[in-house]
């Protein structure tokens, strides 16, 4: 019987090293691939693409993002903004491209449903791979041009006033770079997006 209680012992402790030794390395694991704390991973809001799947902002990760904030009834800026982005990503080196996502997040979630941001995906040829369309709650969505430093308001009850400004955020999620106006040169724009795939 003391045989028989000190081999339970030694087990015991053994095993108890053992769960020691595995939460160490389980706590040595999530260092390597933190997400720091410029990175818009950290925000926890969930999104709905063009094709109606439900998504966090961390799925991006490992990706060069291009994003911009819009509506697809906007009749003004939006236009020219689209027009912006698919001129970005004409010239794109073939090298470059295939890391880098174009993001359109809405500032209209009630109107932009993922039907409509399918539709409108199609109208201006942005139905590649490399373009998503995302709306979400009023809430995650003021939160989110927040972070972007884009203002927008409603003006009328089809209407917004807001900010013209393409983003572009290194493959962790951390804002490489930004240009505000609407036609203006994007080439320092394309050379900040080849920059920032090459330092990945």
């Amino acid at each position: 019987m003391k045989k028989y209680l000190m081999l339970m012992g030694l087990l015991l402790v053994m095993s108890g090293c053992n769960t020691k030794t595995k939460q160490k390395e389980m706590e040595l694991k999530p260092s390597d691939t933190s997400i720091t704390e410029l990175s818009i991973y950290n925000l926890p809001s969930k999104w709905t693409n063009q094709n109606g799947r439900d998504l966090e902002l961390k799925e991006f990760r490992g990706d060069v993002l291009v994003m911009v904030m819009i509506y697809t009834s906007c009749q003004a800026a939006c236009p020219r903004l689209v027009a912006d982005m698919r001129h970005i990503e004409q010239n794109l080196s073939d090298k470059t491209k295939p890391h880098v996502k174009f993001l359109l997040v809405s500032i209209d979630p009630e109107v932009d449903t993922p039907e409509r941001l399918k539709v409108f995906s199609i109208e201006n040829k942005m139905d590649g791979n490399q373009w998503v369309f995302l709306r979400s709650t009023e809430d995650n969505t003021r939160e989110f041009a927040a972070v972007l430093a884009v203002n927008y308001k409603k003006i009328s009850p089809i209407d917004f006033s807001h900010s013209n400004i393409i983003s572009v955020f290194n493959s962790e999620g951390e804002l490489y770079f930004q240009q505000e106006g609407l036609g203006v040169s994007y080439d320092k724009t394309i050379e900040k997006i080849t920059e920032a795939v090459n330092d990945n």
